[in-house]
């Protein structure tokens, strides 16, 4: 039993990231779907057991004041928070939103107007959330100089957003060996993608809209110019119809079909993979996997990474891929083995 007069119970550091975070995500799924998650809904999400999820909801109840009700079908709560509204800056907005996007991988506050970003914030909620968004906003223990300069550059790159200013970027190409080009560029828009940031640009040198590594821009400089994103640009007409932000001009999208064993079908079902993507479970608990999209190598290694948990059914070409690689594998470690 925990302690009513102490809520909050001392962990590891890490531990104390993790439940903080599971902590507020807990909040936000029930505010938005009330009635919706039991305890062993939300136990089997983020993959702890019950009687943690108990404890969790017990700090929610004492330790953030929130009256969390179990419900026939599950939790809602009696009493949503509000908050009072509140301005910033240009220059606290920006670095607000850039700690967002970092996703609290810098290690420390960068800049004093984040240092008052994240106070005036903090200051917003009710006294009992502190301890919760000191815990939340800490460093973590494992940060890099790479995930530094990441940060660095989202700050430059999102003041350039918000102004509408050109950008003279020092960049190393993917191809062509790692050629290093200067270029100016009109920021459209950042997205995050698997452990990094894209910057979708239009470029001068190009004359045209390409997509930019973060971790491969050495220097960004603010200009004074400035540019206008086009009122015809959008975002899901320049990605088109892939997977992933590989994109193969020409190529057509193509009608794919994956069929998973039961287990890797419930947790594929669980997450937005694509805009057409269709998940039917079928009889003996196989999920049928369809959506249609262009075939890149980003959609082939994540069919690999699923290994012997689901086949591909079309189209024959993917297929045909996949066995491929498979026989690579498998002889790469035959060789080991003689």
């Amino acid at each position: 039993m925990m302690d009513a007069h102490d809520p909050w119970p001392s962990y590891t550091r890490d531990e104390e990231l993790k439940r903080a975070s599971r902590l507020l995500q807990i909040i936000e799924m029930i505010s938005v779907s009330p009635h919706r998650y039991t305890r062993q809904d939300l136990a089997a999400h983020f993959e702890v057991s019950v009687r943690m999820i108990g404890k969790d909801l017990q700090i929610i109840r004492h330790g953030l004041k929130c009256e969390v009700v179990r419900g026939d079908k599950g939790y809602y709560l009696e009493r949503v928070p509000r908050l009072p509204a509140v301005q910033y800056t240009l220059t606290e907005a920006i670095a607000l939103l850039t700690a967002v996007q970092a996703a609290q991988r810098v290690s420390g506050v960068g800049s004093p107007e984040l240092a008052g970003a994240i106070a005036r914030l903090e200051a917003l909620f009710p006294p009992e959330f502190a301890p919760l968004l000191r815990q939340a906003s800490a460093p973590l223990p494992h940060n890099t100089g790479r995930e530094e300069r990441r940060h660095g550059m989202l700050m430059v790159l999102n003041w350039a957003l918000v102004e509408e200013r050109k950008v003279r970027l020092t960049y190393s190409t993917r191809s062509r060996g790692g050629e290093i080009n200067e270029r100016t560029v009109h920021p459209y828009h950042l997205m995050p993608y698997e452990r990094s940031w894209q910057l979708i640009a239009f470029c001068e040198l190009r004359q045209e809209v390409l997509m930019f590594k973060i971790d491969r821009i050495q220097r960004a400089a603010l200009l004074q110019d400035h540019y206008e994103i086009p009122a015809d640009f959008e975002l899901d007409r320049y990605l088109g119809d892939t997977w992933g932000i590989v994109r193969e001009p020409g190529q057509a999208p193509e009608r794919v079909v994956l069929r998973f064993e039961s287990d890797a079908g419930q947790r594929v079902m669980e997450e937005d993979w694509h805009a057409s993507q269709e998940a039917v479970v079928q009889g003996d608990g196989s999920v049928l996997f369809t959506l249609y999209t262009v075939v890149t190598p980003e959609l082939l290694s994540w069919v690999l990474r699923h290994g012997s948990r689901v086949e591909v059914l079309a189209p024959e070409g993917l297929r045909e891929r996949v066995r491929s690689e498979i026989e690579l594998l498998a002889g790469l470690y035959r060789q080991e083995r003689e």
